[in-house]
């Protein structure tokens, strides 16, 4: 990584002050937005209401186009380079996979100015994607909202209190957690080293939590019910605030009380109505099994049970 001029990194660093000081405001910055997908018009949006000015987007697609016209309006729409021309901090909103080589693209073309803020919103990656950009004089930030996105102004007030995942050099960690509670957001700092085992944490969490309810709510209504979410919101609610409070011992089911005969009835309802379904269901119950059986609320014998009934192949 390289290093940072200290008389320049004063200069930026001394406005911030403490972030959690209203009276200590930072230096008003000139914001450019490269990718106006669902993320970016939101932080963008979000920080003028701090009283940053963003100057500049960039959006291929016509959905994209839309969102930066209601989030950002009267934002210039340009390319990225002429987006690194127009601001002092740079939003980079794009796809994980598409990071390295616009950071990469954008440096080698020398868009990137000695000084400049860059900042991208991807949870997979830490700083070190940002690298080429660094070597060119810029202040690299990872700033990872941990929250789902719509694409509309409903994110602005999503955004308060929620919290990102803050990965930076040292030295520009306060103004990293400054920009982030700026934009009504609380910082939780994620070393660099951790980055991917935080976001595959988040993502095993929340995507895998969308695929089980999706197909919780199409087995109910398979079954007949118009309506699941009034029958999923109250239980999923209380279990997922049970589960944040008391982890494993909030488990509760035929699996925490060893039924392998509801088991063996449940595969075989998945077996005919859903079997895509039914592979998740098996593979879930035994992950569930061995955590019951490792936090002590499932015996061995009563595991060893439940395994034997998930192993059978003709349910």
């Amino acid at each position: 990584m390289s290093t940072f001029d200290e008389a320049e990194f004063g200069a930026l660093a001394d406005p911030f002050g403490d972030p959690a000081d209203p009276g200590n405001r930072p230096a008003r910055l000139a914001v450019g937005v490269v990718g106006t997908g669902r993320v970016g018009p939101a932080l963008g949006a979000a920080l003028q209401l701090a009283g940053h000015r963003v100057v500049a987007a960039s959006g291929v697609s016509a959905t994209s186009r839309r969102r930066a016209e209601a989030l950002l309006p009267g934002v210039k729409l340009v390319s990225p380079p002429q987006v690194l021309a127009a601001a002092d901090l740079v939003l980079l909103t794009v796809p994980d996979d598409a990071l390295a080589d616009l950071v990469t693209g954008l440096a080698s073309t020398g868009a990137v100015r000695p000084g400049q803020i860059i900042v991208h919103t991807s949870g997979a990656h830490g700083v070190a994607v940002l690298e080429p950009a660094t070597r060119a004089g810029a202040l690299p930030l990872a700033l990872h909202p941990a929250m789902t996105f719509t694409g509309t102004s409903v994110d602005l007030a999503r955004l308060a209190g929620c919290p990102f995942g803050v990965t930076a050099p040292q030295e520009l960690r306060p103004v990293a957690e400054a920009l982030v509670v700026e934009m009504g957001g609380e910082p939780e700092w994620v070393p660099e080293e951790v980055r991917p085992l935080y976001h595959t944490a988040l993502a095993h969490g929340a995507n895998h939590l969308v695929t089980l309810v999706a197909q919780a709510t199409e087995l109910l209504r398979t079954a007949g019910v118009a309506e699941p979410g009034r029958l999923l919101g109250p239980l999923l609610g209380a279990a997922l605030d049970n589960s944040l409070r008391s982890g494993d011992a909030a488990l509760t089911g035929p699996v925490a009380r060893g039924d392998a005969g509801t088991l063996r009835r449940h595969l075989h309802q998945l077996g005919t109505v859903a079997p895509d379904i039914g592979q998740a269901y098996r593979a879930m119950a035994r992950a569930t099994a061995q955590r019951a059986v490792r936090s002590g609320s499932l015996d061995e014998e009563s595991a060893a049970a439940l395994l034997d009934v998930l192993n059978e192949e003709n349910i």
